[in-house]
């Protein structure tokens, strides 16, 4: 029987598996997770008007080894109805994510772009769940466009440098500003990496 495998052509060979780059997800968990329903149970009772909803997202990095790092999505969503609280919820959930051989200048955008990415799915079920069970509809987070949120960082990051010298505060005050939207919830952004 004649051997199917052609030889690879002359000046290449396979790459050797153990240096391609990786990115693992070792584990995931919820760091905190706090719930307030204030107004229970008058505030699970139907209104004419629509609650405004205000939803944060934040992204932080911190290296726990050498190739491993905690990625932490922090998740804020509040919703008011007539200026009282109907239910504020804080979610910090993370993975921990084992990178090997990515180029350093590599490595922020996985960690900043793609880690969230694969976690997120997980964190947006447990908001989903937890304001279920506080009586309200689940609360459905829209698909998140990490690499917007990290190139909009790094805009913000580049005009604070710049204006560094004559206001160091406008950078802040962006980074942490958040909207609201009477028909679904809207995001606000902001992220830090620590070594």
């Amino acid at each position: 029987m004649a051997d199917n495998k052609t030889p690879a052509p002359a000046g290449t060979q396979n790459p050797d598996p153990s240096t391609l780059p990786s990115l693992n997800i070792v584990g995931q968990y919820i760091r905190d997770l706090s719930f307030e329903n204030p107004d229970a149970p008058a505030s699970i009772m139907g209104a004419a008007t629509s609650p405004v909803f205000n939803v944060g997202i934040n992204v932080a990095v911190k290296k726990q080894t050498d190739d491993v790092y905690a990625v932490e999505l922090t998740l804020n969503a509040k919703a008011e109805r007539d200026s009282k609280v109907l239910f504020n919820i804080e979610l910090i959930y993370g993975g921990l994510f084992k990178i090997l051989n990515v180029p350093e200048n590599q490595m922020a955008p996985a960690l900043m772009i793609e880690c969230p990415r694969l976690i997120f799915p997980f964190a947006r079920q447990v908001l989903a769940n937890v304001t279920q069970a506080g009586g309200f509809p689940p609360l459905l987070m829209e698909p998140v466009d990490f690499a917007n949120i990290y190139r909009q960082n790094l805009a913000r990051m580049s005009d604070a440098a710049k204006g560094s010298s004559s206001d160091s505060s406008n950078g802040e005050a962006a980074a942490k500003s958040t909207s609201s939207n009477k028909s679904k919830p809207k995001k606000s952004t902001k992220s830090k990496t620590v070594n």
